[in-house]
């Protein structure tokens, strides 16, 4: 760097206009307006975005359906986080993070909220009994790996893609430093697909539901767009797995579901995939 930062005593935010999201961010939590959120006819109402957080729920959503899981339908409400909509006080009442995605199971009373995907992923692999192992030892693997990413992946996202990608000015440090750690991670998962055909083992659960979205979308060059900087062709097991992921009639239909376009802003019913699905499929 040209020149070195000296923090102040006492650190205070300056809003400036050096990234990407710069417009939305505050130091402070809590709601900014008052906006009730819509309400649809199902019991799971999904209050989101096709983030790679979004997509989790919504491909494990329709994976559930796909296996029969009627009480798995859903109504899925667009919250564009890029407008600030997030800050609404119906949907901080529900996460008051204010980051999507976020849940309202309204199949029992009191409605139950749940915020954070990793957690939404557990409630709902819970409440139907699928895709998540019930033998001790697989079931702790799966969980292990849930929570691996939920730890890891903001090195990924917050850290490499926003100095990457988002920061208006590129800097060496942070960006060597956070390219080390995502190779590092891809290195670990290229290791562990080696020996296993999903991430926790043999069979597909909310481990991958909860992985793929991020790692999978990153070494094919549709996140950041640095599959090429990453040397992504050189992990050959992660590659295999995206593929095989990717290629699951439900995880396609999960992927269009609350985007701003190229897909469904609002799922109400299967029927909404009509000519959309697989015409659309990423």
């Amino acid at each position: 760097m040209s020149s070195a930062y000296v923090p102040p005593k006492v650190w205070r935010w300056e809003p400036k206009e050096d990234n990407k999201f710069a417009n939305i961010n505050r130091p402070t939590a809590g709601a900014r307006f008052e906006q009730e959120l819509p309400v649809g006819q199902h019991p799971l109402q999904l209050y989101s975005l096709a983030t790679p957080n979004g997509q989790k729920v919504t491909i494990l959503l329709e994976e559930l359906l796909a296996a029969g899981h009627a009480g798995a339908e859903y109504d899925a409400w667009l919250i564009d986080i890029g407008e600030g909509a997030q800050f609404g006080s119906g949907f901080v009442a529900i996460n008051p993070n204010s980051k999507i995605p976020a849940l309202l199971d309204r199949s029992v009373q009191p409605a139950i909220p749940v915020f954070e995907s990793g957690a939404i992923l557990l409630h709902l692999a819970e409440k139907f009994g699928a895709f998540i192992p019930t033998a001790p030892a697989a079931r702790a693997a799966c969980l292990s790996w849930l929570f691996w990413q939920m730890g890891a992946t903001p090195y990924l996202g917050g850290g490499f893609g926003h100095f990457y990608a988002y920061a208006n000015d590129k800097q060496q440090y942070p960006i060597d430093r956070f390219t080390m750690e995502v190779k590092r991670q891809l290195d670990l998962l290229d290791r562990q697909l080696a020996e296993h055909e999903y991430v926790a083992g043999s069979d597909y659960s909310i481990a991958d539901t909860a992985i793929w979205p991020w790692y999978g979308a990153l070494v094919v060059g549709e996140a950041y767009n640095a599959a090429e900087f990453l040397e992504a062709a050189s992990y050959k097991n992660v590659l295999r797995w995206q593929q095989q992921i990717a290629a699951r009639p439900a995880v396609q239909r999960g992927r269009l579901v609350n985007r701003r376009n190229g897909g469904l802003r609002e799922r109400h019913a299967a029927s909404d995939f009509d000519g959309v699905w697989p015409k659309a499929a990423p």
